[in-house]
């Protein structure tokens, strides 16, 4: 008996229906900044040597759901057509709403970090700044390819809380080693670090373009909202009309 393929099986037959995977082994997958050092090696990915970053697009706020956006996978997104004919209007309130709609961008990228090289390769998911900050070490000449698995260079991660931003978050600052060093000198590690990461895409589930039109449709018209028998919800249908949004919205 293959006990690593007993054991997927069991890993695929617990997951949550639709996709996703459970809580304890997406945290194990990821790694978050917390206030104090680390420091971080980027890995080159499995999915694109070329570009160790993903970009995903999200949509939040729609109702309890965060919706990874289909565009992400060359598919139509209805709440992008949404947003495309709330545009086409020259009423400001369906500008403002247009603007909310659009999916937000989370960049996933594949990490080590030093001192927990146990646990293997991790995704670090950040923002704009934190990316806009990685992209240009990596175009100042004197850095360059910071994930070169022999003359790369770890990351510097030093992270402030509230109490020093003002802000309800915490804010990292990247400095770039000085050295440049290899990922690692063990043949087998590296080998398993390149082709063992975690797929960004894996932990959100994919709804339909007719399911996540019908969470648009209930949550701009929360009062016609009805409940078929079974307790399934039941939303109008939704025809691309540009509208004023509720005073509540």
């Amino acid at each position: 008996m293959n006990l690593d393929l007993i054991q997927n099986k069991l890993n695929a037959l617990s997951a949550p229906k639709g996709g996703g995977m459970k809580n304890n082994e997406k945290a194990l997958s990821f790694w978050k900044p917390t206030v104090g050092k680390a420091l971080v090696r980027f890995v080159p990915s499995k999915y694109n040597p070329e570009n160790p970053f993903r970009e995903l697009y999200f949509h939040y706020g729609i109702g309890k759901r965060t919706i990874i956006s289909p565009s992400n996978f060359g598919e139509k997104d209805p709440i992008i057509e949404f947003s495309k004919e709330l545009r086409k209007t020259k009423e400001p309130e369906n500008w403002k709403l247009a603007k909310k709609l659009e999916p937000k961008m989370r960049v996933f990228a594949p990490v080590i970090i030093r001192g927990e090289e146990d646990k293997g390769v991790r995704l670090w998911e950040f923002g704009k700044e934190v990316y806009q900050s990685l992209l240009s070490l990596a175009a100042d000449e004197d850095i360059g390819d910071f994930t070169d698995i022999m003359e790369g260079r770890d990351m510097k991660i030093e992270t402030v809380g509230p109490e020093t931003t003002g802000t309800e978050y915490n804010k990292s600052r990247i400095m770039p080693a000085l050295k440049t060093t290899s990922l690692t000198n063990d043949n087998d590690v590296l080998e398993k670090w390149l082709e063992t990461q975690p797929d960004p895409t894996s932990f959100s589930k994919r709804y339909t373009f007719e399911e996540i039109k019908q969470f648009l449709a209930e949550w701009l018209n929360p009062e016609e909202e009805t409940k078929e028998e079974g307790g399934l919800m039941d939303g109008p249908a939704m025809d691309f009309e540009p509208q004023t949004p509720p005073a509540s919205k």
